[in-house]
């Protein structure tokens, strides 16, 4: 007789979810770890896994959260500046028992102001507290979305193809269909709303409903940053087809060019006027992972909703509240994200300094990687303008192929799998972003 757990009668929709960037390729990654072979994973991005240094004000900042008493020693002052010291007790105040206590489920009220004068300041428009929600990293919010939006599989979520596989995970996980729209590598990994347009038309045809859109700027795993006129098109887009926008901007804070800064597809909405900005449904995703943070084991996150409906933000509060709380520490470092050190603060130079030397570490890498890649034969790459991965075209000649089929691998998969045991360099091949074949 079958148990719940067991495999044939575990829910099909766990059965069939893939997550590329911990598939076949990291297992195996992590086989040659165990063995003793050095191993550098670059199959997600996890900065301080690949030696980025903590930022020293939040880390200050948040110890002193993690231990009260040390704000009772004497000699405090001695270890910790001033500035970490009060901005401790500032968000101890906001916490109804320090670190080890529940906060609201939707994160704590002191912090998410903090989030909405952050994106006041950022898009020049007044933001809500009460419809942005603090989450365990952006993944969680956007799980919390997707739950909300998905009714079955007639439900369909467009995702910019090449895509971050959460999306294609988390669709399967909650039974709806992700409807692809492709990106064009000739056109520096852009947006053409005909395809997109195609793809909404195809997906009808085959009876499903598209009810969110996706988009990921900067581009991951494509690096490439959305133009004003980019974002419109796809605002435009939204409000005709009646679909809510989840624009996925953890990369904001990772540009390496000057041509195209990071404008928020909110500031973008809000600036095109009535009707469109009253009107476009838009769930917009944050976290501290990214950026010059890179803080990525800490959990913190939020999203923020634009004319989402009272009784949909309550409906989406009651579901957050069944996991009670976010993480309080991961919070804390979110505050600190959206509200650093200030010119003036003791801080303050250290903190740009520091930050200023990863992001300028970020940019001349994304060059060396890219021209690299384009140095090498049958290799091709856009420049990654933004983000924190590089994206390039490797041209696999006939016989690899063979090979590859032999062993019944995707051919990518094969050569990755090569790359893997040549060099301890594990990645995640094309086919698991969803690319198209060739």
């Amino acid at each position: 007789m079958s148990k719940g757990l067991d495999h044939e009668t575990l829910n099909e929709n766990v059965k069939k979810v893939q997550y590329a960037v911990r598939g076949e390729l990291y297992l195996r990654a992590s086989e040659l770890q165990k063995e003793g072979k050095k191993i550098i994973f670059t199959n997600v991005g996890n900065p301080h896994a690949l030696g980025q240094k903590p930022l020293t004000f939040p880390r200050q900042v948040v110890a002193l959260c993690q231990a009260p008493f040390l704000l009772d020693d004497p000699n405090v002052g001695l270890v910790f500046p001033a500035d970490a010291i009060a901005r401790a007790k500032h968000y101890l105040s906001l916490t109804s028992g320090g670190l080890g206590a529940y906060s609201d489920s939707r994160g704590l009220p002191g912090v998410r102001k903090e989030v909405a004068e952050f994106i006041e300041r950022r898009d020049g428009y007044p933001s809500d507290p009460e419809l942005i929600f603090l989450t365990d990293g952006a993944s969680k919010g956007v799980m919390q979305i997707l739950n909300s939006i998905i009714r079955g599989s007639s439900d369909g979520i467009l995702v910019p193809v090449p895509q971050y596989p959460l999306y294609s995970a988390a669709i399967s996980l909650y039974g709806g269909s992700l409807v692809p729209y492709y990106l064009e590598e000739t056109a520096n990994w852009g947006l053409d709303i005909k395809n997109l347009r195609q793809s909404v038309v195809q997906a009808r045809s085959n009876g499903i409903t598209p009810r969110a859109m996706v988009i990921i700027n900067p581009g991951n795993p494509t690096g490439q940053c959305l133009s004003e006129a980019n974002l419109k098109e796809l605002l435009q887009f939204c409000y005709q087809e009646n679909v809510v926008l989840m624009a996925d901007e953890v990369y904001q804070q990772n540009i390496y060019q000057d041509e195209r800064p990071f404008l928020s597809a909110r500031k973008v909405l809000l600036d095109m006027g009535l009707p469109m900005s009253k009107e476009v449904q838009l769930v917009s995703f944050h976290t501290v992972s990214k950026g010059y943070w890179g803080e990525c084991g800490q959990r913190g996150g939020y999203f923020e909703m634009t004319n989402i409906p009272p009784q949909t933000v309550d409906e989406i509060y009651k579901v957050a509240s069944i996991s009670l709380s976010p993480n309080v520490p991961g919070q804390i470092f979110l505050g600190l994200m959206v509200n650093p050190p200030k010119p003036g603060d003791i801080s303050y130079l250290k903190f740009v300094q520091e930050g200023k030397s990863v992001l300028e570490s970020l940019r001349r890498r994304a060059h060396i990687m890219t021209n690299g890649f384009n140095s090498c034969r049958n290799v091709v790459c856009n420049f990654t303008e933004g983000a924190m991965y590089s994206f390039p075209q490797i041209r696999l000649p006939p016989r690899a192929i063979e090979a590859a089929k032999k062993l019944g691998k995707v051919p990518d998969v094969f050569y990755c799998l090569k790359l893997l045991e040549a060099t301890g360099i594990s990645t995640v091949p094309g086919s698991g972003f969803g690319q198209k074949e060739g």
